[in-house]
């Protein structure tokens, strides 16, 4: 018994779901610092607000891992979180940039961050299952094109979300103006159109894709090659608490991917929490305590170009990857994928003017397909299918932990260590991804056919 090899759009329409997730999570990555600077969040509080968003993935994905795996009704394993996440996200995503309509009972900066939270933990509850459903439905030889194609819709939303505040504005004619204490319209409006999209592509989804029931998985595995007998010996997770369990007996692959990510989202936190104050400051020469003028906005909207050209250089780098990694090996291919979005985040230091990020940027976006992409594809191949949702939901945490390390850390290095420049927190996020590159070539890739 074997699984059907699917056509491209079947992978297609599996994961279309992901692309409004990550317009949405685009959205909160590009304006999120923005928004909390001007309901009072001080440059260097920045990365403790920003906490919320791995702490909800430590606490989310493996739970929702473990509960997908032992899911099965009428709507299916995964679909139904699919659906939940995203009705709450969309929730989170229409009232984070209006908080302050909230100031009678709570201040705005509360609220907000609250917001967050449920956003992130929604995205997280959406999340996981699309990853475990990739490792459900797709053969050994298409897995590889499969988290490339997520990654591509990944690339595509995230390009609609940075880039709809500036074309709202400047295409448009919808305000970005601000007073005190209240986000400009641009943005309220970009996360209402953001919530009806996140909830529209996860219905194409949940219309378009038929998973298999657990008999047929378990079939699936019984025609495991004997070489995978690691996989075989895995007991199943009988109750939550075997988590716990599960994650001492992690597969030795992905023990050592697990470094290569805490180096390589470790950086990305650093991008994301601190570009807007970073930019604000070293490119347009604004001072720290500056998010309220007219050319703080300027610099946020600016910021959201440059998100969106590192998410659509990661949407057709994507599709490369497999060719790629046919050719070189999949490990070759994200370690040079994350030297060259570490020595794009190491030139923005250097960049004589805000034009010229853009060739930064796609550096970076050659990294964040590759990150998307290349350590799920190889992970893939070392975890038994009747565990994938729960191992892909413990590998989480190897994404979390060092966004909750950076942001603990972040904002008093921006403050004692750097002066209050927080360029030098981008500069560090480069460094990051030369060391995660290292680290790739010590990772051991059990499933190595690709096709």
């Amino acid at each position: 018994m074997e699984k059907r090899r699917l056509s491209f759009w079947e992978i297609w329409n599996m994961s279309f779901g992901f692309l409004g997730i990550q317009m949405g999570f685009a959205l909160q990555n590009a304006n999120a610092s923005r928004i909390l600077q001007i309901f009072g969040a001080d440059v260097h509080e920045l990365s403790w607000f920003w906490i919320i968003a791995p702490l909800m993935g430590l606490i989310v994905q493996p739970v929702i891992g473990h509960y997908s795996d032992k899911t099965w009704s009428r709507f299916g394993r995964r679909k139904p979180y699919f659906l939940v996440g995203a009705i709450l996200a969309s929730i989170g995503l229409v009232f984070l940039p209006q908080a302050d309509i909230f100031i009678a009972f709570l201040p705005a900066l509360w609220v907000g961050a609250g917001m967050l939270m449920i956003m992130d933990a929604s995205f997280n509850i959406a999340m996981e299952p699309f990853r475990a459903l990739v490792g459900d439905n797709l053969r050994t030889d298409q897995r590889t094109l499969g988290f490339s194609v997520q990654t591509a819709l990944i690339g595509f939303g995230a390009v609609l979300g940075s880039w709809l505040p500036y074309v709202l504005t400047n295409w448009f004619g919808v305000s970005n103006e601000t007073t005190e204490g209240t986000v400009p319209f641009n943005l309220i409006l970009s996360f209402i159109i953001g919530a009806i999209v996140l909830v529209g592509s996860i219905l194409v989804t949940l219309t378009t894709t038929k998973e298999y029931s657990p008999e047929e998985l378990a079939g699936f595995e019984e025609n495991q090659s004997d070489s995978n007998a690691e996989l075989k010996e895995e007991k199943e997770t009988s109750n939550l608490l075997d988590i716990f369990d599960d994650f001492k007996k992690m597969p030795a692959t992905m023990r050592q991917l697990a470094w290569v990510q805490f180096f390589s989202w470790f950086g990305l936190f650093g991008m994301w929490v601190f570009a807007t104050p970073a930019i604000a400051q070293h490119i347009y020469g604004l001072p720290h305590t500056d998010s309220s003028s007219g050319s703080y906005q300027n610099a946020g909207d600016w910021v959201g170009i440059l998100f969106g050209v590192y998410n659509f250089v990661s949407a057709f780098y994507a599709f490369a990857l497999p060719y790629i990694a046919k050719k070189v090996g999949r490990k070759k291919t994200h370690s040079i994928s994350l030297i060259i979005g570490g020595l794009g985040l190491l030139s923005i230091y250097i960049m004589p003017d805000k034009n010229w990020l853009i060739l930064s940027m796609i550096g970076v976006g050659v990294a964040w397909a590759s990150i998307l992409a290349m350590p799920y594809a190889i992970l893939a191949g070392s975890i038994s299918p009747k565990k994938m949702g729960v191992y892909m939901g413990i590998f989480n945490f190897f994404i979390v932990i060092p966004q909750i390390i950076n942001a603990l850390i972040g904002g008093p290095l921006v403050k004692y260590a750097y002066g209050n420049h927080a360029i030098f927190a981008l500069v560090m996020s480069g460094v990051s991804f030369l060391i995660a590159a290292s680290l790739v070539f010590k990772v051991k890739d059990v499933d190595d056919i690709i096709q």
